[in-house]
């Protein structure tokens, strides 16, 4: 085999209290792409971080075609060919779509901006990516799926050497996960090196060549994708054998706690459902179905236009996420930088924000009541972390959605809705979230679940209701639902 146009070599990186990359090794091929594959927190962002220019390293090389580099910031990176997509969007959502592709690298047509050339390209950018959406668009007008577009957009724009994915298929719907796949197999062909970061094995053996392991900050292996299978890919991300991929509780289910009565408002229609004590009631539908304006409908967010809810028996109205909570329903945002945590405060702090009144005496926060419960949390659901004081910036994904659940269970709610409760999170890390799911539900709890993944549906939820539109269209038991079934109510016609 010709020689890597890239190799990293016995990578260091420390930050305050914990070695995040301990002697790691990585090697790029011209026209292979690479799958870097670890649990939240084994240190593969950090790596890609160093590699993008955002992070310096503190110790080993890196070769980039055949020399010794040292890449001193993220335009250096660029200028020499390397180009990241994040995880996590870094789009300005006042400018245009073709404003923030060639942002900092504006054409000029003598001094001024030449504004038909950057949308011209932007647009011919969209197309390549099947995105029939002008790039005159404000962001701010984009779905969150739309938006990581723009981001793949904005990476091939630069015409890299290196193209860097960091889960960029997380928002994405199945057409558009195809779309990208397409243009990756392009840029393969083109003879670009590409990194590819996701929780989905099944896409790192649709699209990845080889994968390179990481395990708690360590390098633990290479090996080509066609002589592994999931089983083994699994074991070397979290050092033991997954036996149990979706582990289900099998409980009573006892009364009803949540009823929906034809609830209604500019979002969703007529929608009428019920959930009991004990029961996982998995909500499926694809993007755009209306399955997260009606988790924030439940909890108050948005109002409601007409239609009734009861909890135990109880009519409540929620105008507010306060109600909401007063109301003993908690919410876990899909969006959990945007939505679900405070990135400058600490783990503590995001923790036990919504629920004070649980740890307070006399209006006073018992600091030490706080501190034990934040810890046992941490404990329980296996969080990263030097400390509880940590901020929460600095928490790799998997671990700040842990956190986000971790603060609605903290409200103890009788009905607790997760929206893509693991979205962006590993397989080990996903486990343990599911475990808790279980733990909450034998408590005699409610529970709501959206999820893209239909493995989680089916493989979690005792009862499913499928949504399109706004609307119901499909409500199946455990022994009825399959794959087939619900991906025809989720395409169904209204009229059907």
């Amino acid at each position: 085999m010709e020689k890597p146009i890239l190799q990293m070599k016995n990578i260091l990186k420390k930050f305050p209290g914990v070695k995040a990359l301990d002697g790691v090794n990585l090697e790029l091929w011209e026209g292979k792409v690479m799958g870097l594959m670890g649990e939240n927190g084994a240190g593969k962002s950090t790596l890609m971080k160093i590699l993008s220019g955002v992070y310096k390293k503190d110790g080993g090389e890196i070769f980039y075609k055949g020399n010794l580099e040292d890449i001193k910031g993220p335009k250096d990176a660029a200028e020499k060919g390397i180009a990241i997509i994040h995880q996590e969007l870094n789009l300005v959502k006042d400018l245009t779509i073709g404003e923030n592709i060639f942002l900092g690298r504006e054409p000029k047509k003598g001094f001024k901006i030449d504004f038909d050339k950057i949308y011209g390209d932007a647009d011919k950018l969209l197309k390549r990516l099947n995105i029939s959406i002008s790039s005159r668009v404000l962001v701010e007008e984009l779905s969150v799926a739309q938006q990581q577009m723009v981001e793949i957009a904005k990476a091939l724009s630069l015409e890299a050497q290196i193209i860097i994915m960091d889960e960029p298929t997380d928002a994405l719907t199945e057409r558009e996960t195809a779309s990208l796949f397409k243009v990756i197999n392009e840029l393969k062909n083109e003879g670009k090196a590409i990194v590819y970061i996701s929780h989905r094995l099944k896409e790192i053996f649709e699209v990845c060549d080889y994968i390179t392991v990481l395990r708690d900050g360590k390098y633990i292996g290479q090996e080509e994708v066609e002589n592994i299978d999931e089983d083994t890919m699994i074991e070397m991300m979290v050092g033991r054998k997954l036996t149990d991929q979706f582990p289900r509780v099998n409980n009573e289910i006892g009364d009803v706690i949540l009823k929906v009565d034809n609830l209604t408002n500019h979002l969703i229609h007529d929608i009428s459902f019920e959930v009991r004590s004990g029961e996982i009631l998995g909500i499926s539908g694809l993007m755009g179905a209306g399955r997260t304006d009606l988790a924030k409908t439940l909890y108050g967010r948005f109002k409601r236009t007409s239609g009734r809810m009861y909890i135990n028996n109880n009519e409540i109205e929620n105008k507010t996420s306060k109600d909401g909570l007063k109301n003993k329903i908690a919410y876990v945002s899909e969006d959990r930088k945007g939505d679900g945590l405070i990135l400058d405060l600490s783990i503590k702090e995001n923790m036990t924000i919504s629920s004070l009144d649980k740890i307070s005496n006399f209006f006073k926060v018992d600091k030490k009541k706080e501190a034990e419960v934040v810890k046992d949390y941490i404990k329980k659901m296996s969080i990263k972390t030097p400390s509880e004081n940590q901020l929460i910036r600095n928490l790799s994904g998997g671990n700040q959605q842990k956190v986000a659940i971790a603060k609605a269970l903290m409200t103890e709610p009788e009905v607790l809705i997760l929206d893509e409760p693991t979205r962006g999170v590993d397989v080990g890390a996903k486990k343990e979230i599911y475990d808790l799911i279980n733990e909450y539900k034998s408590k005699g709890k409610a529970v709501i679940m959206i999820s893209s993944e239909m493995p989680e549906i089916l493989g979690l939820s005792d009862r499913i209701i499928v949504l399109n539109q706004g609307r119901v269209t499909g409500e199946f038991d455990r022994k009825s639902a399959t794959q087939e079934a619900i991906l025809k109510c989720a395409v169904a016609s209204k009229e059907a």
